[in-house]
């Protein structure tokens, strides 16, 4: 398959050396400094451009990519509120194609099932509250993070006591997500169910960075072979 990377910061190296390592091919590297080369025949011959960059970023960087015939998976966040309807549109209506995932790490998807499966039974519990808080390294200046927010909605379709999810927030009626930035952790996002009895706590570690390329190369696979908007739940059927 042939690749092309948006983005080439750590994320989009890791990327390149697990692509490369499963035989594709990288045919093209866009960064900031050579944004012309979305027009470029390279660019064109990609089946998949594999996207993270910033969040001001990503809508453009789809829109450009579509327009070269290209098929996008980005791990983007921070650009639905503002382009969501529009990207749906593109993708139903529109005939483009972009695989998008808050997360790309096959744990998480396996812990963001095991997630809402837990959120379904402990809505029969009511004397149990539920809170969350995720970790990142410094460089990440949004939160909560995207990842945390897949998994508030997670619970939030399963559990009839919380409305929405929010950040410092003592309103019992709001699912509370705390963030924490340090040093260069990959990601570490736990739940906690506490009443006054004990607490039932879930808790996904990433050691590092090298889950979240491994899955993004596993999206352009299976982008590949399928078009529309497609998520994890499309590719891990859980």
């Amino acid at each position: 398959m042939k690749i092309a990377l948006i983005g080439y910061g750590k994320m989009g190296k890791m990327i390149e050396q697990i692509a490369l390592s499963r035989g594709h091919e990288i045919v093209s590297i866009i960064d900031i400094d050579n944004q012309q080369d979305f027009e470029s025949e390279a660019f064109r011959s990609a089946d998949v451009a594999i996207e993270f960059t910033a969040p001001q970023a990503a809508y453009g960087n789809y829109i450009k990519a579509w327009k070269a015939g290209v098929k996008v998976v980005s791990g983007s966040t921070g650009w639905m509120n503002e382009h969501g309807d529009e990207v749906r549109k593109a993708c139903n209506e529109e005939g483009k194609t972009l695989f998008w995932a808050s997360n790309f790490s096959i744990g998480v998807a396996i812990f963001s099932a095991v997630n809402k499966y837990l959120a379904k039974i402990m809505n029969q519990f009511p004397q149990y509250d539920v809170e969350m808080e995720e970790t990142h390294h410094v460089h990440k200046l949004d939160h909560p993070s995207g990842t945390a927010i897949t998994l508030a909605e997670g619970i939030l379709e399963n559990i009839d006591r919380k409305e929405a999810w929010a950040e410092d927030t003592t309103d019992p009626r709001l699912l509370r997500i705390d963030h924490i930035r340090r040093g260069e952790v990959a990601g570490i996002h736990t739940i906690r169910y506490d009443s006054d009895a004990d607490i039932i706590t879930i808790t996904h570690d990433a050691h590092s960075r090298q889950g979240f390329a491994l899955g993004a190369v596993l999206a352009a696979e299976y982008t590949q072979q399928h078009q529309g908007l497609l998520t994890i739940s499309d590719m891990f059927n859980f």
